[in-house]
């Protein structure tokens, strides 16, 4: 079975951390057994990680001979069979740089703690392993306790929901991912259980083959159906007394929810000032509130929330602040009394599985950066530092982000002079027609913001790439997206 990520991204990327690859320039098998049972263990629900032989721990590709890869494959197999309870990653063997390398997908399992041998030999205790930091080590009393507490607790974004069947995981969605993350992956050789398998989101046996909750998140033009409220709400105040205001409701995988969300925030609150400065050359230019601290307040919101509670992400747009809410609040050590340090350090995800996805589709790091990016982005746009906000008992989380000094009291009517990048544009139109089919040009450019000159020009060029096409007539006519 083939594994979503590519070999380059595993071994040259950043996307996913180091705490996750295990690097074995030959084929040790204790060492891999050890690390299979750790990645299992998701002691931190970090998602598993990744094994990789034929690559030293510099990253050289020292390669596998092809005679042994074979013979490496069952002995992975019977490795598997060792573990209790019996684990068995997604093993794929690639050529890479010319030389054969076998990745191992270790996602966490479903059924842990899991305990394996300490060493092959006959009669060897079972030990409990885990991960810390890029290590794999034998879990001392208190943490060994701590994963036994853990048994059979799965994230909730990798359990299996029993309310929704395979039929619910869109195929077109999958496709559109799996480019845009340049996956080797290829959806039209795969049937689609197959597919599904490959990227993990769906488990049980064939006969009750049954999606996770995160591939209903990811892939399915419905979520709400079979989730409790998975959208995001942005509310939009025109007045401090709260009666007069605007709200969206932005739905479907949470992927295009961000971005659409996104672009309309945007729209709403982030405008321009450009400041001549005598002594220099350069003018300054600053902004209501700068935009990367909103992408990633929003998509740690996303990213981090409950999916079990009933509440939806909320912005909310006040004359002279954006709070962005999420349920609960932050996991331990997090608290309200330390939130707002300036060095903040959390290993523990509470959804491993959406983190992944989004960290594909580099919309989050997932590498305890949020914190650090939001202030830096704040500190530079000249606007005062961002506020987190929790109470004791973790109910919620705010991510309060205050104007800018120069805008406070004044109306924000103006437009917003830097236009967004032109591939980013292209994308919300795209995902627009993605989850509204048979849209028409109105619907689209009503939703998106995008000025209709330019939006004629996005689609006449979304038609010629082959990715949408017109149904209809020119006054009934919809868009819809091609397939592959």
């Amino acid at each position: 079975m083939a594994i979503p990520i590519s070999v380059k991204q595993l071994i040259e990327g950043n996307l996913i951390e180091s705490e996750r690859i295990e690097l074995k320039k030959g084929f040790n098998p204790e060492a891999i057994l050890h690390s299979m049972c750790a990645f299992a263990n998701d002691f931190n629900n970090w998602g598993g990680g990744y094994i990789l032989l034929g690559v030293s721990d510099n990253h050289d590709i020292i390669g596998l001979k092809e005679k042994q890869v074979d013979s490496i494959m069952k002995q992975l197999l019977d490795l598997s069979n060792k573990v209790q309870h019996p684990y068995f990653p997604i093993i794929e063997p690639v050529r890479y740089s010319g030389k054969m390398v076998i990745v191992l997908y270790c996602p966490g399992g479903p059924a842990r703690p899991y305990k394996a041998p300490k060493s092959l030999g006959k009669k060897s205790k079972y030990m409990y392993y885990i991960r810390h930091s890029s290590a794999t080590v034998i879990a001392n009393t208190e943490e060994e306790k701590e994963l036994i507490g853990m048994s059979n607790q799965i994230p909730y974004d990798d359990r299996i929901n029993l309310k929704a069947s395979i039929e619910d995981l869109d195929l077109q969605l999958m496709k559109v991912f799996l480019r845009e993350i340049n996956s080797n992956l290829n959806p039209n050789t795969l049937s689609f259980e197959d597919l599904c398998r490959s990227l993990n989101i769906v488990d049980g046996p064939k006969e009750y083959l049954k999606p996770k909750n995160v591939g209903l998140l990811m892939f399915s033009q419905n979520p709400e159906k079979y989730i409790k409220t998975p959208w995001i709400e942005v509310t939009v105040f025109h007045d401090r007394v709260g009666d007069k205001f605007e709200e969206e409701k932005f739905e479907g995988p949470i992927s295009s929810q961000i971005k659409m969300a996104l672009q309309y925030i945007r729209n709403a609150a982030i405008r321009e000032r450009v400041q001549k400065v005598n002594t220099q050359a350069e003018a300054i230019r600053f902004f209501t509130y700068p935009y990367t601290a909103i992408e990633e307040s929003l998509v740690n919101a996303v990213y981090h929330k409950s999916y079990e509670i009933d509440a939806p992400v909320e912005v909310r747009i006040e004359l002279d602040r954006i709070d962005i809410i999420s349920y609960p609040g932050p996991l331990p050590p997090l608290n309200k009394d330390n939130i707002n340090d300036e060095i903040v350090i959390s290993k523990r995800y509470r959804n491993r599985r959406i983190g992944d996805f989004l960290k594909e589709l580099r919309l989050t790091e997932g590498k305890n950066t949020g914190f650090r990016k939001i202030r830096a982005a704040m500190k530079y746009n000249g606007s005062p530092k961002p506020v987190f906000i929790t109470d004791e008992e973790r109910v919620q989380f705010i991510t309060r982000l205050l104007i800018h000094p120069d805008f406070k009291n004044e109306p924000i009517t103006e437009p917003l002079n830097e236009p967004l990048n032109e591939p980013l544009k292209i994308d919300l139109i795209f995902d627009f027609i993605k989850l509204n089919p048979n849209c028409k040009r109105k619907d689209i450019e009503k939703n998106t913001k995008i000025p209709l000159g330019t939006l004629k020009r996005h689609l006449q060029e979304l038609i010629g790439d082959g990715k949408i096409k017109k149904e209809g007539s020119d006054k009934t006519g919809g868009y819809v997206i091609l397939g592959e």
